[in-house]
């Protein structure tokens, strides 16, 4: 005859045994989404360098004030075209790489040779043949427009799928999505305070003599050695969180959510 406290002992170790999983569960579940929500503080990081240097700048190379306002309608442009559409494609990818770790991936890519382009547009605009005694470098603002739609584009790129990812990881349980969620507000609120603290410190450029040129005066220095940190952060972050978190592939091409259950 079993002992009545015998069976208690075992439904106890069990219910203590399944806490325990579930927990355990829950931290790594946390800890993975931590480190795709911490991708948004590279992509704010650079969004705060464009809203505080790039407008000067664009005027440095001769762009009228007016002009300027229409260069930057990318940002809305791109949010309402590249988003949905990254977000339709990543959602029925079958790649084995995952559903949005390969949009992360070139997304980061394309975000570190915009960022090249507007980093070193007077440069580039120099060397092709713009007159730096006249007050308008057209070459140099073609590198940069250039640079610049690629960013916006880029960041938008970026920012969908990861927001998804924390949606895939929180799979389903509302308390895991408010808590990714709160993870991305943080660290898009951390990368901004980054980003806008950078931008304000005119000095920076002396760390890094050579970013100065002959096309390229202190100002347009410091703003291409606050990208070199905005490319940095964006890079270990991204590579942490795509080296990290396992992303399972989809075997079909509809969403999972359309998908039989495995």
């Amino acid at each position: 005859m079993v002992n009545p406290s015998t069976n208690n002992e075992i439904g106890i170790t069990r219910q203590s045994l399944n806490v325990e999983a579930a927990t355990q569960g829950n931290l790594n579940s946390i800890l993975k989404m931590t480190a795709v929500a911490s991708i948004a503080a590279g992509i704010q990081f650079g969004w705060a360098l464009q809203l505080s240097l790039l407008t000067p700048y664009i005027q440095l190379l001769g762009v009228p004030h007016k002009w300027a306002a229409n260069i930057w309608l990318c940002g809305p442009i791109s949010g309402m075209i590249v988003q949905p559409l990254v977000g339709y494609y990543s959602d029925r990818s079958t790649s084995r790489f995952g559903r949005r770790r390969p949009f992360i991936f070139f997304g980061a890519i394309a975000v570190a040779i915009a960022i090249f382009l507007i980093g070193y547009a007077a440069d580039l605009g120099h060397s092709l043949g713009d007159d730096l005694t006249k007050k308008t470098r057209p070459r140099a603002v073609v590198i940069f427009v250039l640079g610049f739609w690629i960013l916006d584009v880029a960041n938008n790129m970026l920012q969908g799928p990861c927001r998804a990812f924390i949606g895939d990881l929180a799979a389903g349980d509302h308390r895991r999505m408010r808590t990714g969620n709160g993870l991305f507000s943080f660290f898009m609120a951390v990368g901004n305070i980054l980003g806008y603290a950078a931008g304000s410190y005119n000095k920076l450029h002396e760390k890094f003599p050579f970013t100065q040129t002959k096309a390229c005066d202190e100002f347009c220095a410091n703003l291409k050695t606050c990208f070199f940190f905005s490319i940095f952060l964006l890079v270990v972050l991204s590579t942490f969180a795509l080296l990290y978190v396992e992303d399972i592939p989809n075997t079909s091409s509809k969403p999972q959510s359309e998908s039989e259950p495995q």
